[in-house]
C-alpha cells in the first residue's frame, strides 16, 4: 500500500478517534449505537480498514455529530482521489473505470507507458479486452458491464490514427507470452500488435526477458502530458500529479526504456510468442 494513502487513512482514523473520545463513549460504546462489532471501529481508528461514506454518515450520528458528517466525507474523497479502490470503482461497474480513462485520454497528446503482464489496453482487441476486464473483475468480486466497459476502451483507440497523438509504450516481452486468454484470441492480438508497430503515432518498445535492466519491472503506469501518471497495483489506481511523482515516473520510464529494443528487433520477440503458440 502506498505510504501517502496509508498516511491519509490514519489521518482519517485519528480523527474518527478524536470524535469518539470528544463523545465520551468506549470502542464498544460507539460500535453498540451503531450495531457493529467493537473490531470495525478498532479497524476504523487504526486504518486497519477504509471507511464508506455510510460508515461516516453512521459514525457521525453515533458520537451526536451528524454535522461532522460532510467533513469526513470530504476527507475520504480526497484520499480517493487520489488513490482508487478497484473494489470501489468496479462496484459501479467498467464503464465508468474506462470512461475517466477516456476523458484523460482525450485531453492527452503524449503517452508514455509501460505494461509487465498484459498487452496495453490502447493495441488490444476487444477479445483480448474482454478477457482481461472479465480475470479482474473476477478478482474483486464484482462482475457487470463488461462489454461496455470493452466498448469503451475500444473507442480510445481512436487515439492511434490521430496526427495530434503520440503513444511511446514499453512492454515486458513477458507479457507477450501470457495466456490471459484463449490461445486464438492471444494469437490475434498478437498480429494487431505487430500491425500497430508500423503506425507512425506509435513508438513501440519491447523489454527482452534477458535484457540487463538498471531497475526491476513493477506496476503497470501511464504518463499524461508529464501532468498525470495513472499507476495501476492489484487493489488500487493511483492517479498522482505532483511535479515529484511525475519526475519520478518519468525516470523509471526512461531507465526501463534503455533496455527495451525497438524496430524489427521488436517485431522479432513479438513474432516468435507468435510462433510459440502454433506449438502448443
Amino acid at each position: 500500500m502506498s505510504t501517502d494513502f496509508q498516511h491519509a487513512r490514519v489521518a482519517l482514523g485519528a480523527r474518527l478517534r478524536e470524535l469518539r473520545t470528544e463523545a465520551g463513549l468506549t470502542v464498544r460504546e460507539l460500535a453498540s449505537l451503531c450495531a457493529w462489532a467493537p473490531s470495525k471501529v478498532s479497524k476504523l481508528e487504526n486504518a486497519k480498514q477504509t471507511a464508506t461514506l455510510a460508515d461516516l454518515d453512521t459514525w457521525a450520528r453515533g458520537v451526536g455529530q451528524p454535522e461532522s458528517s460532510t467533513e469526513l466525507k470530504g476527507r475520504l474523497r480526497g484520499l480517493e482521489s487520489t488513490y482508487r479502490s478497484w473494489r470501489r470503482q468496479l462496484a459501479a461497474g467498467h464503464r465508468g473505470v474506462q470512461d475517466a480513462i477516456g476523458t484523460q485520454h482525450d485531453r492527452t497528446s503524449r503517452f508514455q507507458g509501460f505494461t509487465a503482464s498484459v498487452i496495453p489496453g490502447i493495441f488490444q482487441t476487444a477479445d483480448y479486452a474482454r478477457s482481461v476486464l472479465s480475470r479482474y473483475a473476477e478478482l474483486h468480486g464484482v462482475e457487470r458491464d463488461i462489454e461496455d466497459g470493452v466498448r469503451s476502451r475500444m473507442r480510445r483507440q481512436d487515439g492511434l490514427y490521430s496526427s495530434g497523438k503520440v503513444y511511446r509504450v514499453l512492454i515486458w516481452e513477458a507479457a507477450l507470452h501470457v495466456q490471459i486468454c484463449t490461445t486464438d484470441t492471444l494469437t490475434a492480438q498478437l498480429d494487431r500488435l505487430m500491425s500497430v508497430n508500423g503506425l507512425d503515432t506509435v513508438s513501440l518498445g519491447i523489454i527482452p526477458l534477458a535484457a540487463p535492466v538498471r531497475i526491476a519491472t513493477g506496476d503497470d503506469f501511464w504518463i499524461h502530458d508529464r501532468r498525470l501518471v495513472i499507476a495501476e497495483s492489484w487493489h488500487t489506481e493511483m492517479w498522482l500529479d505532483s511535479s515529484e511523482d511525475v519526475a519520478l515516473y518519468s525516470r523509471v520510464w526512461d531507465t526501463l526504456n534503455a533496455a527495451a529494443v525497438y524496430g524489427h528487433h521488436a517485431h522479432r520477440l513479438i513474432a516468435r510468442a507468435r510462433a510459440s503458440l502454433e506449438l502448443t
